[in-house]
């Protein structure tokens, strides 16, 4: 649960700019994203590998990203 100090004199705009920008900064979204389906560990792991495998290859000029 997020909680947000506000100041009595204090704006709304401003208090939901502060209230979005910590729902950004916790991730919450981007978990309930990764919820919606599961993934194998496997898959979740070669998918690491492979995404390695095109950073390492950029890096070194063979591919130009």
């Amino acid at each position: 649960m997020l909680i947000i100090d506000s100041k009595d004199c204090e704006n709304i705009d401003k208090a939901l700019k502060k209230y979005k920008k910590k729902f950004e900064k916790s991730k919450v979204l981007l978990q309930l994203r990764e919820r919606q389906a599961f993934i194998k560990p496997s898959v979740r792991r070669r998918g690491a590998v492979l995404k390695a495998i095109y950073k390492q290859s950029i890096s070194s000029g063979k591919i130009e990203g």
